[in-house]
């Protein structure tokens, strides 16, 4: 592998010069150059956290898979790091596919997918898909130490492990498809991480005839309850939900090794904007339950791949079940560390047509809104940035809508979900170069987006159409850049 280290190392080195960064974030994390898109390995070991990710570094469009590689001792500042795996060998000759991390014994085990295109690159219909094993020293540089976990009969899309140890086990979930074309998540023990039983559980399946596969999945404990995360890909758009073109979300259950999974709450979306793919979750070092996920979407429209470089992360954040087991999902507190110069705003009333300029440039900054929904009856009223983004409350429809418009990049949607039944609306964003972040009521609901406004088009406004809004309150700070 170390050939193809180098190789690639040298590729996104030299690409990086002449990266166009109009683009490329300033406090997200995205490829140093090249394609990037699934969160892998994401990890607190030996004092730092990390994050690989599936990585193309001689394209910025998708192509035979690397793991890149960035670590961080808060999980908001982050240093690029060497490529850690590269396709090498037989059995994964045409990818190091998704997967996750172990920290045992001081050694980092990274759990991946190895890859094999039996037919043309592409041809979904002839594959083999194994799972295998690579393990650090120092957390840099990485030995493969081959297949571990071969596809069982009967299926051959079986990828993404994600590994965990519970009760004196070794535990994995792989997302897999079935010989009916319908999307599974098996499960499968060991007791010492390089020997696993082939015997495998179902863990849980679909039951929609539409969803042929479940990816990237995960399987962990929050509160009370266990909770499966995974991407279903082929469910049907119904009125406002599933308008992506693949999906995210999470089951509650039930669950307790050599038991079956119960499950209590059915597929519930994680997020409801129009960039969030393959959430992956990982402890931090105090305990708490983080998630990160892809910010782009498959198949959509990415202006800064003629750039040279294409796909980012979400921001880190905490995962936690309320009462009514519906999961809470807020930025981590260290994010407080970015926030520079504030700008507050007081108790206002926007009259009825009219804006509120906050920001003349909000390419790197954080916003929290506080509306009063009971005497706020305009039709609808939020904020704009530039000609291109707009989230605001309907009260026609009941809605909270997030819309884009960018026609020269043929991007223009809208994803939308019902109006909180609230006094207040508390809105959270944090706008980057390229995307947007949105947390409603403390995390109850989020919407995840890239943005593409040109130059001079960054105009950060309040507005109101057809009748009056009452802002309780508005802070805005501007942030500093975390990435290196």
């Amino acid at each position: 592998m170390k050939k193809q280290l180098e190789l690639a190392n040298n590729a996104i080195q030299t690409s990086r010069k002449v990266m166009d960064f109009q683009f490329y974030p300033q406090y997200h994390l995205a490829p140093f150059s090249g394609w990037m898109n699934d969160p892998n390995g994401l990890i607190y070991h030996n004092g730092q956290y990390h994050a690989f990710y599936q990585h193309h570094p001689f394209s910025s469009i998708w192509g035979p898979m690397h793991w890149g590689h960035a670590t961080s001792s808060d999980m908001v500042h982050w240093q690029h790091q060497p490529i850690a795996l590269a396709p090498s060998e037989e059995y994964d000759r045409d990818g190091c596919f998704s997967g996750s991390a172990i920290s045992h014994n001081d050694q980092l085990y990274l759990f991946y997918t190895g890859h094999i295109w039996l037919g043309n690159e592409g041809d979904d219909s002839q594959i083999i898909q194994s799972q295998c094993v690579a393990v650090s020293d120092d957390g840099i540089h990485f030995e493969k130490k081959g297949v571990i976990l071969p596809a069982p009969k009967g299926y051959m899309h079986f990828r993404d492990p994600k590994v965990w140890q519970q009760d004196g086990k070794w535990w994995m979930v792989v997302g897999a498809r079935d010989a009916h074309d319908q999307g599974q998540i098996l499960l499968f023990s060991t007791s010492d991480l390089l020997n696993w039983d082939p015997n495998y559980q179902v863990l849980a399946k679909t039951d929609d005839k539409n969803v042929y596969m479940w990816e990237c999945p995960d399987f962990f404990p929050l509160g009370d309850r266990f909770i499966a995360l995974f991407s279903p890909q082929g469910k049907k758009a119904e009125n406002y939900q599933y308008r992506n073109l693949f999906q995210n979300g999470y089951l509650v259950g039930n669950w307790s090794p050599n038991s079956s999974y119960e499950i209590s709450q059915q597929f519930t979306e994680l997020d409801f904007g129009q960039d969030y793919y393959a959430p992956q979750t990982f402890l931090a070092k105090d305990g708490r339950r983080i998630a990160i996920a892809w910010m782009d979407m498959w198949e959509s429209h990415m202006p800064s791949q003629k750039h040279k470089w294409s796909g980012c992360f979400t921001l880190p954040r905490e995962l936690t079940l309320n009462e009514k087991g519906k999961i809470i999902a807020k930025p981590i507190e260290e994010l407080k560390t970015l926030r520079q110069s504030a700008t507050h705003l007081p108790a206002t009333i926007l009259e009825k047509n009219s804006t509120i300029l906050l920001h003349e440039d909000a390419s790197c900054c954080e916003i929290e809104l506080t509306w009063d929904l009971q005497q706020s009856l305009a039709e609808k009223f939020g904020f704009w940035i530039g000609y291109g983004v707009q989230f605001y409350v309907d009260n026609q429809s009941q809605q909270l809508t997030l819309m884009r418009h960018y026609p020269d990049e043929i991007i223009s949607d809208s994803r939308s979900v019902p109006l909180p039944q609230s006094q207040h609306l508390k809105v959270h964003a944090f706008i980057d170069r390229s995307s947007l972040e949105i947390f409603i009521n403390d995390g109850e609901i989020n919407f995840s987006c890239r943005i593409y406004p040109q130059k001079g088009e960054r105009e950060l406004k309040l507005f109101t159409i057809n009748n009056k809004a009452k802002l309780e309150e508005a802070t805005l700070w501007e942030l500093q850049n975390a990435i290196k």
